[in-house]
């Protein structure tokens, strides 16, 4: 047959130009968010092994990796504290000196409004045993009771300057909670990202490191069951029924599924979270010469992205504005 094929797809491949104008999916600075781990007391950076490349932060470093993250454009950057003490009860997680609330205050004074501060709300970095909330006398995480001080924590934050607070401890209300005392204190307009669908996962080992969890055992019985995606549904039902205004899938590589499920569901942004295994599986793959690290840097998170998350928390944040400038 003369001509044949009549269809020829090639044609809108072959430049890298032509590839630019049909791409169906955009990766963006705007869209990226950098984690952070701030260490109280600590004077140099400090490697994580697990995570080639990210550091347990020195206030100081922090405040030059929230300016860096500011100038590249980034959407904001989610903070983790890394206390030097801990207790039962997380009461580091309150105090208004505590490692987190300080390096809110650092950051926000160091980029302004120029760039969103977002603070992790959970128990697990400051409690002695390492779970995302305080332990009931049979040793059970006790729920109604974690609620009480992630109401408080949440004040704690907006108090400090956060402009988004992530409840990511994964108990029945704690949007809920978090939103009416936020506007109580008066902060109306503090937005809560909402960790709606966070499964218990294998691929967590590296930020117990990064974090310096104390955690023994696991969290089975509040973080989800990877075998189930309706109850991704209901949790993110609840959670935007409480208030929240962004909800977030974690992990995302192992459950791309969820994130288009999520986001075909809702009309709120979804956010999803590049992990620290999922970091620590690339970066490994690559030292040991079996991947391109670069391209497989953009390829995971343009499968993120194209599975339907809004914003991606990443390590790579700030690595992949200059790759992309580089495209």
């Amino acid at each position: 047959m003369t001509g044949f094929p009549d269809v020829r797809p090639r044609r809108l491949r072959q430049s890298a130009a032509m590839r630019r104008l049909v791409a169906e999916t955009t990766l963006e600075p705007r869209q990226l968010i950098l984690p952070m781990f701030i260490r109280e007391g600590a004077r140099e950076p400090i490697a994580i092994s697990s995570m080639p490349g990210v550091y347990q932060h020195t206030r100081d470093t922090a405040r030059k990796a929230v300016a860096e993250a500011a100038q590249l454009g980034l959407g904001g950057v989610m903070l983790f504290g890394v206390p030097e003490e801990k207790d039962e009860v997380g009461s580091g997680a309150l105090d208004p000196d505590g490692i987190l609330n300080v390096a809110i205050r650092d950051a926000v004074s160091e980029a302004g409004d120029s760039l969103l501060v977002m603070s992790d709300l959970c128990l697990d970095e400051f409690t002695s045993h390492g779970h995302c909330g305080v332990l009931d006398s049979e040793g059970r995480v006790d729920n109604d009771a974690t609620l009480k001080i992630y109401a408080e924590m949440g004040v704690a934050q907006a108090s400090a300057g956060a402009h988004i607070v992530g409840p990511s401890g994964m108990m029945d209300g704690q949007v809920g909670v978090v939103r009416r005392a936020l506007d109580a204190a008066n902060f109306q307009d503090t937005v809560i990202l909402a960790y709606a669908v966070k499964y218990a996962s294998s691929f967590f080992g590296p930020f117990r490191e990064a974090v310096g969890s104390s955690l023994q055992g696991d969290r089975k019985t509040y973080q989800q069951d990877g075998a189930n995606a309706r109850d991704a549904i209901r949790e993110v039902d609840l959670d935007i029924a409480e208030g929240a205004d962004i909800v977030m899938v974690k992990p995302a590589l192992a459950y791309l599924d969820i994130i288009r499920q999520v986001r075909d569901h809702v009309n709120v942004p979804v956010a999803a979270y590049n992990i620290s295994g999922e970091y620590a599986m690339v970066e490994a793959a690559a030292a040991n010469g079996w991947i391109h690290r670069e391209n497989a840097i953009l390829e995971t998170l343009m499968s993120i992205r194209r599975a339907g998350a809004d914003q991606i928390l990443t390590y790579w944040a700030a690595e992949a504005v200059d790759l992309l400038g580089r495209r």
